[in-house]
């Protein structure tokens, strides 16, 4: 059987392949959908830095009641986030302080705005403490990417 009624063969027993043009038309539609998904995406980037934001924040929380569960005290101000990256040298002792620290990298992680995460102990808002970010503008208040990101619930004024 030459090559040609082999060909004939598959297409009488159903089975169809697609054509080049089938095969681009259906390339260009993906590109297409492609690059509008990208366009909404860059269209947030602010959106984005603020989600980081809350997501460090969560991730410092754990960090925090993690040596709390070790040393039996959320470090103070004054020994502050640093506590959670090397053995506080002021303050009360932190006798149980875990070798390596309380983050993975043993890294601080600033703001997506290039600054540090402020911290208070015990907190105004909150008894244990209080964690934030002063957003984009790093002045306190604001709105859209200049609004704080807190730890604590803001009661609408």
């Amino acid at each position: 059987m030459n090559q040609e009624n082999a060909i004939h063969q598959r297409r009488r027993q159903g089975e169809r392949g697609f054509t080049l043009l089938e095969i681009l038309i259906v390339i260009t539609i993906l590109g297409i959908l492609a690059s509008l998904v990208a366009v909404r995406m860059m269209d947030r980037p602010a959106e984005a830095r603020v989600m980081k934001s809350r997501l460090d924040i969560r991730t410092l929380e754990n960090a925090l009641k993690l040596f709390k569960l070790d040393n039996a005290f959320y470090p103070s101000t004054d020994q502050g986030l640093k506590s959670l990256i090397s053995k506080p040298a002021v303050g009360r002792n932190a006798s149980r302080w875990r070798e390596g620290g309380y983050l993975e990298k043993g890294v601080l992680p600033q703001d997506p705005w290039g600054n540090d995460y402020l911290y208070m102990s015990p907190g105004i808002h909150n008894a244990d403490f209080d964690l934030w970010s002063y957003g984009a503008d790093g002045q306190e208040g604001g709105e859209g990417e200049d609004q704080d990101v807190v730890n604590w619930v803001v009661q609408n004024q």
